[in-house]
């Protein structure tokens, strides 16, 4: 097993939580909406290559809310500090869903310490004719169904019994979540006109039956995207990273190494 390390690092008078552990190139990985309070058996699986970095956004589970936290534009300015703080370079940035929006608008800012970029089921723009699923409406047994394509996942995850605790940072997260992307609805109506900023090599990831944000983004992504690529799980709904954990890591070490420098 890593040697998982927990930090709290500050950074533009925030105070984050960050779970570190591995060795080798960095790879960021920026959570969704739910949080990153575990350390999961995708984050184990990639650590054995690669020297894996899990903050908790701003507003989200044990870090602070900063005052100036108000929209996605300032969580990219935030993690373009972050990495500058941990003197990180050639990083392998990866988000999934709301992370992977945070990861875009990162991306089209600044590369400079970029190595490449992975969106996985990432919100952020806004498909003509495909309707998101809404996080904001559905209730929370609905909303976990709707993670999942195998209906048994969903099921174990909602078995789970759960702390005040983990309650309260739950609600905290549904807070932050709405204020950064309430409305419009989990996009950024200027970022597809910047998408082609990006030069680093990029993979998008997509679950075929993703009820949340549709399979249809990822050709969307790819085509805004100079030179992405496209991976797309059969039987596996918006969470690739839990749902096909073996066939998401393998996709992911093999693009990477595509890349290395």
């Amino acid at each position: 097993m890593t040697d998982v390390r927990h930090t709290r690092e500050r950074i533009a008078g925030c105070e984050v939580s960050v779970q570190r552990g591995g060795a080798g190139q960095p790879l960021l990985f920026l959570h969704g909406a739910r949080g990153a309070g575990r350390w999961l058996p995708f984050m184990e699986a990639l650590s054995q290559t690669f020297d894996v970095i899990v903050p908790e956004h701003p507003g989200f589970g044990q870090s602070e809310t900063p005052a100036w936290l108000d929209n996605i534009h300032d969580l990219a300015y935030f993690y373009l500090d972050f990495v500058e703080h941990l003197g990180l370079q050639q990083v392998h940035l990866v988000g999934t869903s709301m992370g992977g929006w945070i990861a875009a608008e990162l991306a089209v800012r600044n590369q400079h310490s970029l190595r490449s970029l992975t969106l996985v089921a990432s919100a952020g723009i806004h498909v003509q004719g495909m309707q998101p699923g809404d996080i904001f409406l559905w209730p929370e047994q609905e909303l976990i169904h709707n993670l999942f394509a195998d209906r048994k996942l969903a099921d174990a995850m909602l078995s789970e019994k759960s702390s005040q605790d983990e309650q309260d940072i739950q609600l905290k997260n549904k807070l932050t979540t709405a204020k950064l992307a309430w409305q419009p609805r989990l996009y950024d109506p200027h970022l597809t006109k910047w998408l082609h900023r990006i030069t680093v090599p990029t993979l998008i990831m997509w679950g075929a039956e993703d009820k949340l944000i549709p399979v249809e983004y990822g050709p969307a992504f790819r085509g805004l995207i100079p030179n992405a690529r496209l991976e797309v799980f059969q039987d596996c709904g918006h969470l690739p990273h839990i749902e096909k954990m073996s066939d998401f890591v393998s996709a992911l070490r093999r693009f990477l190494q595509g890349v290395q420098p």
